[in-house]
């Protein structure tokens, strides 16, 4: 049994300890055993999570979800720490300073005008932090580990704002057919089919753009849709889907998109 001391309220150094004793010899057999690799999968869920309840406005489960995500920051902080790369102090003190860095029109004598005067001395002085000396050094920037959606549309922004984009919708949507044409010709020939699709999403993804519509989050609610319809074929087929024919469902379909517009 390790010595801790229960307390009614409490605070982020508890949590350190807590962390800290899990971690020791005498503590949590998994969470000795965990790496960053392991629970990398974690810090991904948890954030997702929080997402969710911010996404439904629910105060409550945000509580928790932002518990969860703190926690997995005070776990990768400790496996660091007992390998002498940086403690959660360091990591603390590395944020502070990107703050201050990066609001020279708060810190400093800078002046921003508005929230979008504010954003572009933050981008600016992000390039200057990261040593991004081109424009291809900010796409290259972008966390590979985003959403594929979130990831092309971040990349499509930074090209934009070097110049590189159309004026208008009406090239993307042109793109858009283009690529569609091009994925069903590798349909036909059983080739390049990935990277075709690849190409089609990429083009969706920068219409979504002209039309100020994120396409993660309109492919998330597509998804929802898909749910309440898929729920209301199952529901009125009364029987397994499996044992209806292809014309069968896509009735049943049709019945539940109209119940449902």
């Amino acid at each position: 049994m390790v010595s801790f001391q229960v307390a009614e309220k409490y605070r982020m150094n508890n949590l350190l300890q807590i962390m800290e004793l899990l971690r020791a010899p005498g503590g949590c057999p998994w969470d000795r055993a965990q790496t960053h690799q392991s629970i990398r999968p974690n810090m991904l869920e948890e954030a997702y999570e929080a997402a969710d309840a911010i996404d439904r406005l629910d105060m409550s489960n945000l509580k928790e979800e932002l518990g969860d995500v703190l926690l997995q920051v005070v776990f990768h902080a400790r496996i660091a720490q007992e390998a002498g790369a940086f403690s959660f102090d360091d990591v603390v003190d590395g944020v502070c300073k990107k703050l201050v860095f990066r609001h020279p029109h708060v810190f400093g004598t800078a002046q921003a005008s508005g929230a979008q005067g504010a954003l572009a001395s933050w981008e600016a002085q992000k390039r200057v932090e990261k040593g991004q000396h081109t424009a291809a050094d900010t796409l290259d920037s972008v966390a590979r580990a985003l959403p594929a959606l979130t990831r092309a549309s971040k990349l499509q922004g930074k090209a934009a704002k070097a110049g590189f984009d159309w004026r208008d919708a009406s090239p993307a949507l042109d793109k858009l057919c283009e690529e569609l044409e091009e994925l069903k010709t590798a349909l036909r020939e059983h080739s390049n089919v990935e990277e075709e699709l690849g190409d089609l999403l990429f083009a969706a993804v920068k219409v979504g753009r002209f039309a100020q519509v994120d396409g993660e989050a309109a492919l998330q609610k597509a998804c929802e849709k898909f749910i309440r319809r898929f729920r209301r074929v199952e529901e009125l087929a009364g029987e397994p889907l499996d044992k209806l024919d292809v014309p069968a469902l896509e009735a049943l379909w049709k019945r539940a998109k109209e119940e449902l517009a």
